[in-house]
């Protein structure tokens, strides 16, 4: 059996990163102050570790895979291998964007307006890379948090991350530009992933996260049909592939069932029970693999 080390993000990432792993089939139990949860899987061994310093541990070997914001890849100048791309953040499934941001009376209008000006941020790298490649001469400070406090009276501006934007406008502030968007990645290391077995096994966990975060947004319709509504009732309903259709116990009749985009289903129950569908049930899904 082969273990692989896995680094969850600590922090504003943790419950929405242990509720997705809990639907692609891991239960992860984790204490207050413990930084090594326990996962259902004895070929998982996980660390808590805040999400900034996940790319660093799993480049130098520490641990064989994580997950981890894109931006903080970028930040860290990580050397890893992508494996996948999930898209969930703390409130939702979107990507998050660091954005320049500045009081709402501010005269600065764009980038160039920063020409000697001081900015604060917790990702220093990628704001002086936006800078450098936009030819502006600006200071970039750390921030070690309350970065939407410090303008205008310690700074003229900020670079701060963003999924809703709702907190900027509660500290008077208004977006200028996008800096960076960010999703969350698994990642491996690069020798684990030359290791077949570590690989099998981070392959099948990138598997069935997508799967849970597909299954998000898509919900199982079924339904009974009469063989002379069949056709109708077909043209109007999607599917990944094609319709599952199987004969009932009665002649005539059928049942009919399908994976379909949870906001369609409102649009098209209507029309499909109109068509001549009867006992159509909504069901949620945990994963979907294509």
């Amino acid at each position: 059996m082969s273990t692989i080390v896995l680094g969850l993000p600590k922090g504003s990432l943790q419950e929405a990163t242990f509720l997705m792993m809990k639907k692609a089939g891991f239960n992860i139990k984790a204490g207050s102050r413990s930084y090594v949860p326990r996962v259902d899987d004895p070929e998982i061994e996980a660390r808590l570790i805040r999400a900034q310093e996940i790319s660093r541990y799993v480049e130098h070997g520490m641990l064989d895979a994580g997950m981890t914001g894109y931006d903080w890849i970028l930040e860290n100048e990580s050397d890893v291998v992508e494996v996948a791309d999930l898209i969930y953040a703390k409130q939702g499934l979107r990507p998050v964007r660091w954005v320049l941001a500045v009081p709402n009376d501010s005269p600065i209008k764009s980038v160039q307006d920063l020409e000697g000006k001081r900015i604060a941020t917790e990702a220093v790298g990628l704001t002086r890379r936006y800078l450098e490649q936009n030819k502006i001469n600006a200071e970039v400070e750390f921030s070690w948090g309350a970065t939407e406090v410090k303008a205008p009276e310690l700074v003229d501006a900020i670079v701060e991350i963003t999924e809703t934007g709702s907190s900027l406008r509660a500290n008077n502030l208004r977006i200028v530009e996008t800096v960076q968007e960010s999703t969350t990645k698994l990642i491996a290391n690069k020798a684990a992933w030359e290791d077949p077995k570590k690989r099998a096994k981070i392959e099948q966990l990138a598997m069935l996260l997508e799967g849970a975060l597909m299954a998000e947004t898509r919900v199982l319709i079924k339904m009974n049909v009469q063989d002379k509504d069949l056709p109708a009732v077909l043209g109007m309903l999607p599917a990944m592939h094609a319709p599952t259709i199987n004969r009932l116990n009665e002649e005539g009749w059928c049942s009919v069932e399908s994976v379909v985009e949870e906001p369609t289903v409102r649009e098209i129950i209507p029309g499909l029970k109109d068509a001549g569908a009867v006992d159509i049930i909504e069901i949620g899904l945990n994963k979907v693999v294509p």
